[in-house]
């Protein structure tokens, strides 16, 4: 079930997101991610809209929506991943809002590969500010 966040799912939702992202952008050094756990804990997550994917009472991934057109998070456990649930929360995403975007390291391939399935075109590419690494711009077709 995708439900809406609620407070107390913050910390397994920070849990996920620290989890995968580190897995997901093995390129990046460690110590990046976990100096921005705050930031997005604090900051971000607050920012976006934010909607869990359930199984029973256990979270298992989550999709933070910016600005009403942006996918600032897609992120699913990792020994979760390759079950349909980020599939599940982009159609969701994709019900709610329109034309929605994202970036998305352009050496994250897996991810890559998995929006252009989903739909997703490559619009641009650039250099993300904060880390320094090539990112494409992706949207919704």
């Amino acid at each position: 079930m995708i439900r809406d966040l609620k407070q107390k799912d913050i910390d397994k939702v920070m849990e996920i997101w620290l989890e995968s992202t580190i897995k997901a952008h093995d390129f990046i050094p460690e110590k990046y991610w976990q100096d921005n756990y705050n930031a997005v804990k604090d900051i971000y997550i607050p920012q976006s809209k934010t909607y869990v994917y359930e199984e029973g009472e256990e979270i298992k991934g989550f999709i933070s929506i910016l600005n009403d057109d942006f996918i600032g998070a897609l992120f699913v456990s990792p020994n979760e991943q390759g079950k349909g649930i980020g599939s599940k929360l982009i159609e969701y995403a994709n019900a709610k809002f329109n034309n929605l975007k994202l970036a998305v390291y352009k050496q994250n391939q897996k991810s890559v590969d998995f929006y252009i399935k989903k739909g997703f075109e490559i619009l641009s590419e650039e250099i993300n500010e904060d880390s320094g690494f090539e990112e494409y711009i992706m949207v919704y077709k």
